[in-house]
């Protein structure tokens, strides 16, 4: 059974950094698609990050140049770090492995998300 468990969320003020990790069991992050979404209170799910078999990356316009997606083929784990964080970034992160980048619908598993709340 697939599983994927985050881990690195909390609570920081605006400017500062986290780094998310996403373990996967049962599953290799190198075999497919792997991403990150978020939904923020009363928003709807949106696609933030996600690199691809290849090793090719997309992220939302809204965090380029300030998040990395990365994985560590060997301890089966992908990460996001998070830089310049800002208020808008609060949300619930989610990962989510097998399908088609940055398109939530199509992802077969899913991780049971962790919270970043950033403070103005």
């Amino acid at each position: 059974q697939v599983q994927l468990v985050e881990s690195g969320g909390g609570s920081v003020q605006t400017g500062g950094s986290l780094r998310l990790s996403c373990k996967a069991s049962e599953y290799f992050v190198s075999s497919g698609s792997m991403a990150w979404f978020r939904q923020g209170p009363g928003k709807e799910r949106e696609g933030v990050a996600a690199i691809d078999s290849d090793g090719s990356t997309n992220y939302a316009d809204s965090v380029k140049g300030r998040f990395t997606i990365s994985e560590d083929n060997a301890k089966n784990t992908v990460y996001l770090q998070m830089n310049n964080l800002k208020p808008e970034d609060t949300a619930v992160y989610y990962c989510a492995a097998d399908g088609i980048p940055m398109v939530a619908g199509t992802f077969d598993y899913w991780g049971q998300g962790t919270q970043v709340t950033v403070s103005s």
